[in-house]
Formats: C-alpha cells, sequence, structure tokens
C-alpha cells in the first residue's frame, strides 16, 4: 500500500487527511480556506508533495439516489483541475455521510471537523482496498 491523501472538498473549506505509509491508518491533517479550483489544486499538491503521498483520494458526495449530483460535479472538476498540476493518481471515492460520521465520532463541529471527515472516507478506503 502506498500513502494517500484524502481530500474532502467544499464550498468554503477542503479537508485533508493523510494516510500512514503501510496504508492502515488514515488521521486528519487539516483544513484549508477554498479559494478557486486551481488554487486549491495547487495547495493539494503542495501537500501531497510534503507528505510524499503516492495518490490523492477525492471524496464525492453523491445524492440520496447514490448518483452524481451538483457537489459531486464540484469534487469532479477539482479532480481534473488536479490531475492538471500533477502526476499523481487521483482517484475518488464516495464520502457520503463522512461529515455526519465524524461528529459522531468527534463531537461538536470544529475548524477540524472537515479533516475528520476526510479520515473517515480515507478510512474506509483503506479497510476496502486492504486484501
Amino acid at each position: 500500500m502506498t500513502r494517500i491523501l484524502a481530500v474532502d472538498p467544499g464550498d468554503k473549506r477542503i479537508g485533508l487527511a493523510v494516510s500512514d505509509p503501510s496504508g492502515t491508518i488514515a488521521r486528519p491533517l487539516t483544513v484549508v480556506k477554498h479559494v478557486s479550483r486551481n488554487a486549491d489544486a495547487r495547495t493539494i499538491t503542495q501537500w501531497a508533495e510534503d507528505y510524499e503521498v503516492d495518490r490523492i483520494l477525492v471524496g464525492l458526495a453523491l445524492d440520496a439516489a447514490g448518483q452524481i449530483g451538483h457537489q459531486a460535479r464540484k469534487a469532479l472538476r477539482l479532480v481534473e483541475a488536479l490531475r492538471a498540476v500533477t502526476e499523481l493518481q487521483v482517484d475518488t471515492w464516495d464520502e457520503t455521510d463522512s461529515t455526519s460520521t465524524a461528529l459522531l465520532l468527534g463531537g461538536k463541529k470544529d475548524d477540524m471537523t472537515d479533516a475528520r471527515a476526510a479520515a473517515v472516507f480515507l478510512q474506509e478506503y483503506l479497510h476496502a482496498e486492504k486484501p
């Protein structure tokens, strides 16, 4: 397994989480302010370089029917912007309810909620990828 950076994109904030090098444990990293799609992509790739990740995993907030809605389309545009500025593999993962789960696990909403949400869906991804 490789180290992965998870991205929980939002309209105002972007939560980041990272896995350990063995790809076993996800941990919240930071929350960055949304600026613009291209600026966000550059910021995310800088974090990816700093943490020597091999892959970026962007969360898709699917709608109630499990389909790609407005928020997921925004995330997919961020994926395109990331792929334009990095050679790292950029994948997506369903992050539906990750914020709710983060709040259940971490209590009230605070400055790190979005990073905890990224860690939630990254941990789900890590469990799914383990043989």
